[in-house]
């Protein structure tokens, strides 16, 4: 099942490596916690049957919300988007969170909103400034008119997101994590660590170096608690001193990263996924 959302720093190149992590027939007895969602990839992947999928962005809360429990309405709206979509009507559509009227906007409006503005921005990025407004840039797309609709994903994901056993929440990781227990496996995708400084735009409360202690913390716990944590982040001077404790296992990924419009854009970098199990 593939992600309907073009997520910034997504795990689609992870997933494989992420897998080998994981005990498969272990995870059938068992839930997946995946406290920052983005795009979903390691859960859509996997499609388990006993899921706690949680994001603090309330914006990608209602996406997920919107397309388990109303997948016409919302398959709609976004056919009118894929319609009028132009230079103009993009940043017609960007700039509506700037304006009173758009608490008054429905649910299903505002979900397809964001999900237009994710397929046709620059880079699938999710950025907002201090003001909590989306400030990405239109796209440039080389084979023709980006896919709006992705009916076919919304409907597998609708799907999927009814079963009984999955959980969507919208709250801060700690809170998301607090059933967690003996066998079950906790993905933690965090906004990355740079060198000399964070990404912190994904919401407009941000995320610090401070919160990312605050999750170092919480993996020992959930260690202790019996569960089996996996944290995935840019291989830091700092991401790797805070998770430097003996229960804490490191492989280490060379990723390639496109960091521009162009491929002239893209990099290698970096990354890190930490294992911590009893």
């Amino acid at each position: 099942m593939e992600p309907v959302l073009k997520w910034a720093g997504g795990k689609r190149k992870l997933v494989t490596s992420i897998i080998q992590l994981i005990d498969l027939k272990q995870l059938n007895n068992h839930r997946l916690f995946e406290p920052f969602f983005g795009g979903g990839s390691l859960t859509f992947s996997l499609e388990c049957e006993k899921a706690t999928i949680n994001d603090l962005n309330p914006e990608l809360y209602n996406v997920y919300i919107q397309i388990r429990d109303n997948p016409d309405e919302l398959i709609k709206a976004l056919k009118i988007h894929n319609k009028n979509h132009s230079h103009d009507y993009y940043y017609k559509i960007r700039n509506l969170d700037r304006l009173a009227s758009y608490k008054k906007l429905s649910s299903i409006k505002k979900a397809a909103r964001i999900i237009y503005l994710n397929r046709t921005c620059f880079n699938g990025l999710y950025r907002v400034n201090s003001n909590g407004f989306f400030n990405v840039p239109l796209g440039r797309t080389t084979s023709g008119k980006p896919d709006i609709v992705c009916e076919d994903k919304i409907r597998a994901i609708s799907k999927y997101l009814n079963k009984p056993g999955i959980e969507i929440l919208n709250c801060d990781f700690v809170e998301a994590v607090r059933t967690a227990g003996e066998g079950d496996y906790v993905y933690l995708d965090p906004p990355y660590d740079y060198e000399p400084s964070g990404f912190t735009s994904y919401t407009s409360r941000g995320f610090s170096q401070d919160d990312l202690r605050r999750l170092e913390k919480l993996c020992e716990s959930l260690v202790e608690r019996g569960a089996i944590v996996i944290v995935s982040n840019n291989s830091t001077l700092f991401v790797n001193e805070i998770f430097s404790k003996n229960i804490f296992k490191f492989n280490y990924l060379n990723v390639h990263r496109n960091i521009s419009g162009n491929n002239s854009g893209r990099r290698t970098v970096r990354e890190v996924l930490i294992y911590g199990k009893k």
